[in-house]
């Protein structure tokens, strides 16, 4: 029976928390496997997040917490050790409780990122490819991108000082990719990838400049919904090939799953 008083408990944070679908995702998952384990999806004010955080650590059985927009980097510092995955991008998406009941952050952006593309059949070594987002999920890619082999990534975002401070970063850790910071051109791109929240909602402005897509790229976008955002959409009439977001949040929850330790395999685990 699922939810009785020795559940495991799981929480999806968000600001807001409404598009979120790892809860659904992860309570079918406890259901299939018969686990007595629950994912609650909490939302808070971004100025009440020390005090809620203070309340998650002081909830002893929530063993673990996925991370989503805008709490990545603040959840990233409330942790007392990080895979170098997150480490190196100062940024959490999911985090377990330890046995001394301090927290592990790890990143799973660039991880469900490139084997989703991988599975898509998309090649990532030798590659030109604009990318568009250097936030949180952002650097995840750009590093993964490069330690894939891409051969030159055109890095842009609102925060141009942000995309530059990636860049310098990626640069010093993978020297064989180009990194530059530019406009959201995908002139001469062999892959176009849209690494931001344009796309979530009706009327958003498209990520990137479409009328310079041809039907030689492909074109990504990490928004889960819609399943078809309005650049998918724009790249599909074109004749590119795409790649929506869903593959990534799959790939991600296998390997958060296993992060987690949701069958309790190892006990050390929390």
């Amino acid at each position: 029976m699922r939810g009785s008083g020795k559940a495991d408990v799981f929480v999806m944070l968000a600001h807001p928390v409404g598009h979120a679908k790892s809860p659904g995702i992860f309570n079918e998952i406890f259901e299939q496997k018969g686990l007595d384990s629950l994912m609650v999806p909490l939302s808070c004010r971004p100025e009440d997040f020390d005090t809620f955080w203070a309340g998650i650590t002081a909830a002893e059985n929530i063993r673990g917490v996925i991370i989503s927009v805008p709490y990545k980097v603040p959840v990233y510092h409330k942790c007392a050790a990080a895979h170098d995955r997150a480490a190196r991008v100062r940024s959490a998406n999911s985090v377990r409780r330890q046995a001394d009941a301090s927290w592990y952050a790890d990143n799973f952006d660039g991880v469900g990122f490139i084997d989703g593309l991988k599975a898509g059949g998309h090649q990532i070594a030798g590659k030109r490819i604009l990318q568009v987002g250097a936030g949180g999920a952002g650097a995840s890619l750009t590093y993964c991108l490069a330690e894939e082999g891409a051969a030159e990534i055109r890095l842009t975002d609102i925060d141009r000082e942000r995309a530059l401070k990636l860049a310098a970063l990626v640069n010093e850790a993978f020297p064989n990719c180009r990194i530059e910071v530019g406009e959201p051109d995908p002139s001469g791109m062999d892959m176009a990838i849209n690494a931001t929240p344009s796309g979530l909602k009706a009327g958003d402005p498209l990520p990137m400049d479409v009328s310079k897509l041809t039907p030689q790229m492909t074109i990504v976008d990490i928004i889960m919904e819609p399943a078809e955002t309005p650049l998918l959409k724009a790249a599909k009439a074109i004749g590119c090939r795409i790649q929506p977001g869903r593959p990534m949040m799959d790939f991600q929850v296998e390997a958060m799953a296993a992060f987690f330790d949701i069958e309790r395999k190892d006990r050390r685990n929390g």
